[in-house]
């Protein structure tokens, strides 16, 4: 039977925290972080397929067992890189946790609110997009990915959900329109593919499509007489750089341009 004092000892060991180095907590996050880069760039050049463990290790600089140790499967790496490329850190803070999320909430109407979300959303599509295509394309053949896929579709969902609802505080939607169609039509347009095909196919800039994606929101989701504040505040900006009316012209522009407005620019 153990001393009073042996006893002690033990249950102070016992509950003892485990040491973390500052230092190795530091080179830690520097090595998960130069894994999370180079598997980022031989998903975007090689695809899934073509991507190895291997491949990414050495890029890295470490081992494959270091790789690994944080990402037991190339599924795993692949998850971690579409997390960061969404949320442009690798901090361990949710999407709509973040300030930008609370500025959006916080703007006086949907056209503001729509400006404010589109401004993160856009930049995350930029980042992650080709990545997340990269798992819908290669989900057919593989179980892993098919989870990974479904994952990523629900996080579709919670963000379009969070969407629509911060719509409907600024004002209802459309007559006719529920939530769940509204919720459905923003999960649509924030599809990766939508964004790839605009921006690669069509040639549009992302800041184009975040044009889009604000305007055609506004007017799919929210009653016609919220549109015309988006509408209006566009106009008002347009006038500050209009030339002065010519003759024969009513609107600042030469009377035979006037009927044939110039596309937006991409």
């Amino acid at each position: 039977m153990k001393s009073g004092a042996g006893a002690i000892a033990e249950e102070q060991l016992a509950h003892r925290r485990p040491y973390r180095s500052p230092v190795r907590q530091a080179q830690a996050r520097r090595t998960r972080a130069r894994i999370l880069e180079a598997a980022t760039q031989a998903f975007y050049t090689h695809g899934y397929a073509g991507t190895t463990v291997a491949a990414v290790a050495a890029a890295a600089g470490v081992s494959v067992a270091a790789v690994e140790l944080g990402f037991p499967t190339k599924p795993d790496l692949l998850k971690a890189a579409i997390d960061v490329a969404i949320a442009g850190d690798d901090a361990q803070v949710p999407v709509l946790d973040r300030p930008w999320a609370a500025t959006a909430q916080a703007a006086p109407d949907a056209t503001a609110f729509l400006e404010a979300v589109t401004a993160v959303l856009v930049p995350a599509a930029v980042r992650s997009a080709a990545l997340v295509l990269a798992v819908f394309e290669a989900a057919r053949g593989d179980d892993r990915l098919s989870r990974l896929a479904a994952q990523l579709r629900d996080q579709r969902t919670v963000t379009a959900s969070w969407i629509v609802d911060g719509l409907c505080e600024k004002g209802p939607l459309r007559p006719g329109l529920d939530r769940s169609e509204a919720v459905d039509i923003v999960w649509l347009l924030m599809d990766p593919a939508v964004f790839d095909r605009l921006t690669t196919a069509r040639g549009w800039s992302p800041d184009r499509f975040g044009r889009f994606v604000s305007d055609s929101l506004l007017r799919l989701l929210t009653r016609p007489d919220t549109a015309p504040r988006g509408a209006a505040r566009q106009d008002r900006r347009a006038g500050s750089r209009r030339a002065p009316a010519q003759p024969g012209s009513r609107s600042g522009q030469p009377a035979s341009r006037r009927d044939h407005p110039r596309s937006p620019e991409a």
